[in-house]
C-alpha cells in the first residue's frame, strides 16, 4: 500500500493538509442482553429506554435481547466515547438486574429458540423489520441475530473533498467525486481491512451451544474445554464463515467500482429469485415468513465490511437514497467488541481506524476485478481463522506475502497522516496509536484475541464464565457512576418521545400490508409522504 504522492504532497505543498482533521466519527454498538444468571434475557426492550422503532440512540438490532447504542457523529473522537459512555450508564440504570454482554459472540443462548426476534410494533413499518429478521431465521438460523459487532460511522471533512476536488481539476460534480472518492475508499479497505481483524479481531474462542442448532459445523474447530471450541491462532470468528455468511451471498458479486455499479448490482440481488428461499414461502398460511424469496430481502442483508451511506428519508429505500443524494459516509463493520474495555472500544483504537481509512482515501484504488472480490475474501478468511498464526501467508498483487511484512507496509503508509492527525499536539495520540499497533504486528501475542485466550488458560475459565465475569465487572463500572441530571432528563425526554413518535405511527390507517410491501419495493410509497 503505497500513498498516492500527489494527493498527499499536492495537499502539503498547498498548505492544506490540516483539512485531512475534523472528519466525523459515530458508533453503534450492539450488546446481548443477559439475565443476572448469564442466560439471554426473554423480556421485552426495556421500555424505560424508549421505543426500539424510533429512538435515536437506543434500539435492537436481530434479536429483541441485542440491543444497539448509537452516537451522532462528533469530529473529536472523545466526544463521541464520551457520548457512548453516556448512553450505557443511562440504559444502566434501567436494565433491572441484566447485564450486557461485553463479548462479540454469544454465551447463555440455549439454540434457536431461545433468541426471541425483535419486534417494533404493529405498524407497517415496524411490522416489515420484525419480519425481514424472521426471513433471516429461516435463512440462517437465529443462533447468528445473537452476534454483536462496533460500527465505526466516519465521514471525510467537508472542506477535505473541496481541496481534492479543486486540486485534481476534476470534470465532476463535487458530489460525484465524492461518491467515486468513497467508493475507491472502500475498495482499498476491502483490499486492507484484514488488518483490523488482526489487531482488534477478540472472538477467537466460541461457547459449545452456540452450535446447538448446527451442531455439524463443530467438526471444524478444536475443544478449548468442555465448554468451549475454537482456532488456536483465530482473530474473529464473527468474521468468519460462520458469521452472517452463505453461500448463495459468498456468489454475489457486487459491484464496489462505482456508485451506479453498486446501486445495480445491489438491486439485481434484491430482484432475484433464489430457489431455496422460494421452498420456504413468503406468505404462509396468512403468516409472512419473509419479505421475499431472492437472494437479498433487502439491502442489509448483505454482509459486507464496509457499507456506503446515505439517511434515508421515510419509506426510503437506502440504494434509492445513496443514488438521489450520493455517499454521505462510510459505515465499517468488522470491529469486534472489546472485552476488555467496558464501551467495548478505546480512543487509540478508533485513531487508528480513522488513519487507516484517510490512508485507504488517499491511496490509488484501482478497479476490482471478480477475481479480486474473492482474493479479498480469501486474506480476510484466513486472518479470521488463523490471523496469528506464524508466517500467515496473504495474497497481494498475484504475488504471497506474509501478514506482518504487508501490515508493515500499511503502517509505514499511515505514518504521515497520523503525523497531520496529531495536529501539533504534544502527545501525538495517532501516531502514537499506530506505535501501540506496530508492536502487535511484531508480537501477535499483544493482540487482542491473544490476550483474550491467554485470560482464559490463566483463570482456567470457559468462554462464557471468562465473558460473564467480566462483563458483570463492567456493569458494576456502570452502575458505580452517576449520570448528571440534565443528562438524564434529555434521555428520559428522548425516551418519551420515541414513544409517543411509534404511537403516532401506530394510530394512523394501515394499508395492507402486502400493498404496503410492494409500493415499498416499488418506491411508490413515497406519495404517501409528499
Amino acid at each position: 500500500m503505497t500513498l498516492t504522492t500527489n494527493r498527499l504532497n499536492s495537499l502539503l505543498e498547498k498548505g492544506n493538509q490540516q483539512l485531512l482533521c475534523g472528519g466525523l466519527k459515530g458508533i453503534e454498538k450492539e450488546s446481548l442482553r443477559l439475565t443476572h444468571n448469564g442466560f439471554i434475557s426473554q423480556t421485552g426492550h426495556p421500555h424505560a429506554l424508549g421505543s426500539a422503532l424510533t429512538h435515536p440512540d437506543i434500539t435492537t438490532d436481530y434479536s429483541e435481547a441485542l440491543i444497539e447504542l448509537i452516537t451522532p457523529p462528533f469530529a473529536d473522537v472523545k466526544e463521541t466515547l464520551s457520548y457512548l459512555d453516556n448512553i450505557h450508564q443511562f440504559v444502566y440504570q434501567h436494565l433491572d438486574g441484566e447485564i450486557l454482554l461485553g463479548a462479540s459472540m454469544p454465551c447463555g443462548i440455549d439454540g434457536d429458540d431461545s433468541i426471541r426476534i425483535a419486534e417494533y410494533g404493529s405498524s407497517n413499518v415496524g411490522r416489515m423489520k420484525h419480519i425481514y429478521r424472521h426471513g433471516l431465521w429461516h435463512r440462517y438460523g437465529r443462533t447468528m441475530q445473537s452476534i454483536a459487532g462496533i460500527h465505526f460511522n466516519y465521514s471525510v471533512p467537508e472542506s477535505l473533498w473541496v481541496a481534492l476536488h479543486n486540486q485534481e481539476n476534476s470534470a465532476l460534480d463535487l458530489q460525484s467525486f465524492k461518491n467515486d472518492g468513497y467508493f475507491g475508499l472502500i475498495r482499498n479497505f476491502q483490499r486492507v481491512g484484514w488488518l483490523i481483524l488482526y489487531l482488534f479481531g477478540a472472538s477467537p474462542a466460541i461457547c459449545k451451544n452456540f452450535f446447538k442448532s448446527r451442531p455439524a459445523l463443530m467438526a471444524q474447530f478444536e475443544e478449548f474445554d468442555n465448554g468451549t471450541l475454537y482456532h488456536p491462532y483465530a482473530t474473529s470468528l464473527r468474521m468468519s464463515d460462520i458469521g452472517y455468511k452463505s453461500k448463495n451471498q459468498a456468489s454475489l458479486n457486487i459491484d464496489y467500482n462505482s456508485l451506479d455499479g453498486y446501486v445495480d448490482s445491489l438491486g439485481k440481488a434484491i430482484s432475484t429469485p433464489y430457489p431455496e428461499y422460494e421452498k420456504i414461502g413468503v406468505e404462509v398460511g396468512g403468516e409472512y415468513k419473509q419479505l421475499n424469496s431472492n437472494i437479498l430481502q433487502i439491502e442489509n442483508e448483505f454482509y459486507s465490511t464496509m457499507r456506503p451511506k446515505q439517511i434515508a428519508k421515510s419509506c426510503e429505500k437506502p440504494t434509492v437514497a445513496l443514488k438521489r443524494r450520493g455517499v454521505l459516509y462510510v459505515e465499517m463493520r468488522s470491529l469486534d467488541l472489546d472485552i476488555f474495555n467496558p464501551l467495548g472500544v478505546d480512543e487509540s483504537k478508533l485513531r487508528f481506524i480513522e488513519a487507516l481509512l484517510l490512508t485507504c482515501l488517499l491511496t490509488d484504488s484501482p478497479a476490482m476485478s471478480e477475481a479480486d472480490h474473492k482474493i479479498n475474501n480469501a486474506n480476510q478468511l484466513a486472518v479470521a481463522n488463523e490471523g496469528r498464526k506464524p508466517d500467515l501467508q496473504l495474497q497481494k498483487n498475484g504475488q504471497k506475502i506474509s501478514l506482518q511484512d504487508w501490515a508493515e507496509e500499511i503502517l509505514q503508509a499511515m505514518q504521515p497522516v497520523c503525523a497531520i492527525l496529531d495536529n501539533n499536539a504534544l502527545d501525538k495520540p495517532y501516531s502514537n496509536a499506530l506505535e501501540q499497533q506496530r508492536e502487535a504486528v511484531k508480537n501477535p501475542d499483544l493482540t487482542a484475541s491473544a490476550r483474550m485466550l491467554a485470560a482464559m488458560r490463566d483463570n482456567k475459565q470457559p468462554f462464557a464464565r471468562f465473558a460473564l465475569k467480566t462483563s458483570e465487572q463492567h456493569a458494576n463500572y456502570f452502575r458505580g457512576r452517576h449520570l448528571d441530571e440534565a443528562t438524564t432528563a434529555q434521555f428520559v425526554a428522548t425516551a418519551a418521545q420515541s414513544h409517543a413518535k411509534q404511537q403516532a405511527l401506530e394510530s394512523q390507517p394501515q394499508r395492507p400490508f402486502a400493498e404496503f410491501l410492494q409500493r415499498y419495493f416499488t418506491q411508490t410509497c413515497e406519495q404517501d409522504h409528499d
